[in-house]
């Protein structure tokens, strides 16, 4: 009996949350899309004069965050995932080509429409569970005598919904409505709630566009893999032919030297031999080196837990490590989320002028999280050509996404997604 109480008290908060919840979205859902709406239109029309320009992309940043904020909330809220996918605008563009490039933007439009939607059928669908948590108030209110107020019980002074209110009679049938007002708020504000989040989604995620887009996005993603893939053999092939091969040719010709000397002048063949010996151990430290950036033997042997506990104990900074991984994901998923930490860190340590590093590292909801954040000045940003940005490629090629924040001042974090399962 307890715990059946105890589910009819959860049901209930839940129909008031929602309540509140619709009624939040509601009044701010409201006010905020009529605004951009109507900014949008008028920045969109000063386009031709010039203004437009200038003023659109503003304008279009406001609306996508916006819709980002309805996006998170749908997702907290109800679990209702709703994708951003928007063409990216290049770094330091002009105006000219930051506006037409989000006007061509079929993700911006349908944002425009969504707004449209919002102040109309989207209010409706907000504020149908508030009303159905709050209106029932007026009826236990007029039911226990505010109807004196409206009327002197000669005439019908007010309307409970479809109840005409003339005395206490009608008063008590205004309160029974709100009861059933209120059963419905128990049963059905939850799901109205949701019902607004999913026509939310079916305007602001696109059918054929949002495929088309995602074609585009693997497509871009696959050549960043590719370019990526061919610097790293052509760095491979660098550090072999700069590094070990030249000590192994210079091994060679010192061992040369040594056999026509052994004879001759045994010292100075014995110094040679030490040479050689020298050059043959400081060949095999780099092929070492060279063997764990392309694949760290840690890594390969233990996951990525282990691998990026042993990346901390070789920073020079003070570093906290947390794993909660309860599995190991598929190799190219760990090389990638391995080398995005191993690239992380050295920024850290070359730029952010921290003297401590947290590393965070989990797996939940088919998705691998992991959060690097330093104490340092802060200012990182994802910029063209910068480290984060090749990131930012590595994982695009799983899906990953990376996120920054970083004020100035600090402290800096940042995030890196990838979906994927564990075994």
């Amino acid at each position: 009996m307890e715990t059946e109480s105890g589910g009819v008290r959860r049901r209930g908060r839940e129909a008031v949350v929602a309540g509140v919840r619709g009624l939040g979205l509601a009044v701010l859902g409201l006010a905020g899309s009529i605004t951009l709406f109507v900014l949008a239109v008028v920045s969109i029309a000063l386009v031709p004069l010039g203004a437009g320009i200038v003023t659109t992309p503003w304008v279009l940043n406001g609306v996508r965050a916006f819709a980002n904020a309805r996006r998170i909330v749908a997702a907290q809220w109800c679990g209702v995932r709703i994708p951003a996918v928007y063409r990216p605008v290049p770094e330091g563009a002009n105006p000219w080509t930051r506006c037409f490039g989000m006007l061509s933007d079929p993700a911006t439009w349908r944002d425009l429409g969504w707004l449209l939607v919002d102040m109309t059928a989207g209010f409706v669908t907000a504020v149908l569970p508030a009303a159905l948590v709050f209106y029932p108030v007026e009826g236990f209110a007029l039911a226990l005598g505010l109807w004196r107020v409206f009327t002197d019980g000669t005439y019908v002074g007010w309307w409970y919904g479809f109840v005409p209110v003339s005395g206490q009679g009608s008063a008590l049938l205004a309160g029974a409505l709100g009861a059933v007002l209120l059963v419905g708020a128990y049963h059905l504000s939850p799901a109205l709630l949701r019902l607004h989040f999913l026509l939310t989604r079916s305007v602001l995620a696109s059918g054929q566009g949002e495929l088309a887009e995602r074609v585009r996005v693997l497509t871009e993603t696959r050549r960043d893999a590719v370019d990526t893939s061919a610097a790293e053999l052509r760095r491979i092939e660098r550090d072999l032919h700069d590094g070990a091969q030249a000590r192994l040719v210079a091994m060679g010709m010192d061992l040369g030297t040594v056999e026509a000397l052994i004879e001759k002048d045994p010292a100075k063949a014995k110094e040679l031999l030490a040479q050689a010996r020298q050059s043959s151990a400081d060949a095999l430290t780099e092929l070492r080196d060279l063997v764990r950036g392309i694949h760290p033997p840690v890594l390969a042997e233990r996951g990525l837990g282990d691998a990026v506990r042993a990346l901390a104990l070789r920073l020079p900074l003070a570093t906290e490590v947390d794993v909660s991984l309860h599995g190991r994901a598929e190799a190219p998923v760990e090389s990638a989320a391995y080398f995005a930490v191993s690239e992380v860190l050295t920024n850290a340590v070359k730029h952010s002028g921290a003297d401590r590093v947290w590393v965070d590292v989990h797996h939940a909801d088919g998705m691998l999280r992991i959060a690097v954040t330093d104490n340092g000045k802060g200012g990182t940003r994802i910029g063209a050509g910068s480290g984060l940005a090749g990131i930012e490629r590595r994982l695009g090629t799983f899906d990953g996404v990376l996120a920054v924040s970083s004020p100035a001042g600090g402290p800096t974090m940042v995030t890196m997604e990838i979906p994927c399962v564990l075994s």
